[in-house]
């Protein structure tokens, strides 16, 4: 008699189908990680979303290399060294802005200390303002999103007696700026049509000039062609030495931005090594991203940079010191 063997109950559907699904899962996000990689590598900032997204390149580079290291390690070869591979492409170009340049202009001029704060709409705290103007012996503070009534609180806070000099443009709802020095101050119009108040002015420290300008361009994410065309129309480098401080809601990862220095500016927060150092938002949920910065003439010497806090502000402000040339 023959005795059939009956066959052994089999898994290799359901585990195909796994591998099917996790196949999938992984190829999805792949894509979606190269592409934004892509835009960040080739240097396109595209529309509203996109350059929303290229403002967190930090966080998703770090999770497209979690990304492949998974792939790779549930055995998704191809999947996994192709994004490993752009992710350390990714970090090889954003670890510069963490390390100190190694060598600055060898300046020698006069010394000049500068802070730009963000208020928030005209809530930040007065006083505190001043007082960090005090404290770190600012020469010129550049005030976004200044209010009528935040210049009122300013001067009763006693920032004109610190800083006597003025071209403020002080209007509601977020749209105006000002800068207060030290030194005597001449207003220019350096910029071309934006938005938001870009006030700029001459500076006179006593036989040497510069020109300094008060940025806030508009968000991305309100128009990206607006955006784009207002970071466009801020003043290239020339003579006299000339200084950008403010809210450029950009980050280092964008096209745009990069465009400025690649004009002959140089970021202070990159030069000191601080390039991951976060401005903005300053609480809340948002994944905070550095978009307040302060762009020197190539010439300068940057001898510190700091990020402050600010209180009842979404911003931190930004200050450094400088030698000219």
């Amino acid at each position: 008699m023959t005795v059939s063997k009956t066959d052994a109950p089999t898994h290799s559907a359901p585990t195909s189908g796994k591998h099917t699904v996790r196949m999938l899962v992984f190829t999805v996000l792949a894509v979606l990680f190269l592409a934004l990689a892509a835009l960040r590598l080739f240097g396109v900032d595209g529309n509203r979303y996109t350059a929303a997204l290229l403002a967190l390149t930090p966080y998703w580079t770090a999770s497209g290399m979690v990304l492949g290291i998974v792939a790779l390690a549930t055995r998704h070869w191809w999947i996994g060294a192709g994004t490993v591979a752009v992710a350390v492409a990714l970090v090889a170009a954003l670890l510069p802005r963490m390390v100190p340049a190694t060598e600055q202009p060898p300046a020698a001029g006069r010394q000049l200390r500068i802070m730009s704060s963000n208020l928030y709409l005209g809530r930040a705290d007065a006083k505190a303002i001043v007082d960090l103007a005090r404290e770190h012996r600012v020469d010129v503070l550049n005030l976004l999103e200044l209010t009528p009534r935040e210049a009122g609180e300013l001067e009763r806070a006693g920032l004109f007696d610190l800083l006597p000099y003025r071209v403020f443009q002080p209007v509601s709802n977020g749209v105006g700026s000002g800068i207060a020095s030290r030194y005597p101050l001449t207003e220019l119009n350096l910029t071309g049509p934006s938005v938001l108040r870009q006030p700029s002015a001459r500076v006179d420290l006593g036989g040497v000039a510069i020109e300094v300008v008060a940025v806030h361009v508009l968000p991305p994410t309100t128009s990206a062609g607006t955006w784009k065309s207002e970071i466009a129309g801020l003043p290239r480098p020339g003579e006299p030495v000339r200084i950008l401080a403010g809210d450029f809601n950009a980050t280092l990862d964008h096209a745009t931005f990069r465009g400025l220095l690649d004009a002959g500016y140089t970021d202070a927060a990159d030069r000191t090594g601080s390039g991951f150092a976060p401005t903005w938002p300053s609480r809340g949920f948002l994944p905070p991203v550095t978009i307040d910065h302060i762009l020197v003439d190539a010439r300068v010497t940057v001898n510190a940079y700091r990020v402050l806090e600010v209180p009842d502000s979404d911003h931190h402000a930004v200050y450094a010191e400088l030698t000219l040339p």
